[in-house]
């Protein structure tokens, strides 16, 4: 490749925005150099992982060697997982209270019957939590019930079997909370009651966090680099959507600098932009469709049940404008790009089936995250002249009257 190609790229920026996770962002780098290496291997390219160079957030650096191009890229975790933490720290009373909120939230906007005329995957995953919680009541109150009733009868008999119930209902729900790093029913229901009880807007604080990220990408974007590359996963890809459409509208996306792209992997905006209060997003959607300086690429695939897959995030959410350019939805065809023994390694995994987009890929005809991020050509060259995915899902299924 000719180091005067205006799409070589010799320093690249990549800032990952994760989804819902309150985990300590290291898990992403140990994800990465360990995928990275196997897919290398798979690929025959190289690619190593160092620490992070200079100041900033929680990162690492990559060098790369593909198609013979030497590739220095620096990357960068934004955090968000404190907020995540600070919204699980509810009691288990409290998460019950969040479920009616939840389960208000959707059905009486109506947004629930509108997602599942859309995807139903991705809205069985959200029930999941709902009915394991009522399951894990039911559970309890059964047990105290059942013990309840087989003691013999003595005096003040209906108050000691209440408080009977009571206690076991209580040490039932207590040991299911301690199991939920195997069951993730709390951690679900937090995840989908944090976006609830905004009705879809962004919570204060994490609008503020959001304002800190824009600034740190307008920064990269006056440094001396080929490529700026966002990336948002599951819920980080709504938040990616807004922060890129905040520096679109602020002019601060240099004409002449490097060249800006935004990666959405795993997307569930419409579980978000459904909702009432979901305005802003919305409207970030729209304009940011149509900006002529970045691309944007959406990457989906049937084979993870807890995506929107292959929909277009503008189109069905009721907002696509005449002059719609992006997103370009492709999939990642995990049928074809994974082998079959790895399908069935993976077969019921469902939450490592939602970080696949981030892994190593058998055969990665349409996508290969590794290149995509360490590679020597920028996103937009990548999949230029790229048609969308013929199983694309355009229709709306939320109309403006219906927010």
């Amino acid at each position: 490749m000719d180091a005067t190609d205006p799409h070589a790229v010799r320093r690249r920026q990549v800032f990952y925005i994760p989804g819902f996770d309150p985990f300590h962002p290291r898990r992403y780098r140990e994800l990465y150099r360990n995928q990275a290496a196997e897919q290398a291997r798979i690929a025959g390219y190289q690619i190593s992982v160092s620490p992070k160079r200079g100041e900033g957030r929680y990162g690492w650096h990559i060098h790369a060697i593909q198609d013979g191009v030497r590739t220095e890229t620096d990357m960068e975790v934004l955090i968000w997982s404190d907020i995540v933490r600070g919204s699980m720290k509810a009691s288990i009373p409290a998460t019950y209270a969040q479920l009616l909120r939840t389960v208000w939230a959707y059905v009486g906007s109506g947004a629930l019957f509108r997602l599942m005329r859309l995807r139903r995957g991705p809205v069985l995953a959200a029930l999941y939590p709902i009915v394991m919680l009522l399951v894990q009541a039911a559970i309890g109150l059964g047990l105290g019930v059942g013990l309840a009733c087989a003691l013999p009868a003595f005096p003040h008999d209906g108050a000691v079997r209440l408080a009977i119930v009571a206690a076991v209902l209580v040490a039932a729900l207590r040991l299911f909370r301690a199991l939920d790093k195997r069951i993730f029913a709390y951690y679900l229901m937090h995840d989908y009651a944090f976006t609830a009880r905004w009705k879809g807007a962004y919570p204060p604080e994490l609008e503020a966090r959001m304002a800190d990220f824009a600034g740190t990408i307008a920064a990269a974007l006056r440094a001396p680099c080929d490529e700026v590359l966002l990336i948002g996963h599951s819920s980080g890809a709504h938040l990616a959507i807004s922060i890129l459409a905040d520096l679109t509208r602020q002019g601060r996306i240099p004409q002449e600098g490097p060249r800006m792209a935004l990666l959405t992997l795993g997307q569930v905006v419409p579980m978000v932009s459904f909702l009432p209060g979901a305005r802003r997003l919305r409207a970030d959607l729209a304009w940011l469709s149509t900006r002529e300086e970045i691309f944007w690429l959406d990457v989906t695939a049937p084979g993870d049940p807890c995506s929107f897959a292959l929909c277009d995030p503008v189109a069905v959410s009721g907002v696509a404008p005449p002059d719609q350019r992006w997103p370009l939805v492709i999939s990642a065809a995990f049928r074809r790009s994974l082998s079959p023994e790895r399908r069935k390694r993976l077969r019921g995994r469902f939450f490592r089936l939602h970080f696949q987009y981030l892994c190593a890929f058998d055969n990665p005809a349409n996508y290969d995250y590794f290149r995509i991020t360490a590679g020597p050509v920028t996103l937009a060259s990548r999949y230029q002249g790229r048609a969308p995915s013929p199983s694309r899902i355009t229709r709306a299924a939320q109309h403006p009257a219906d927010a």
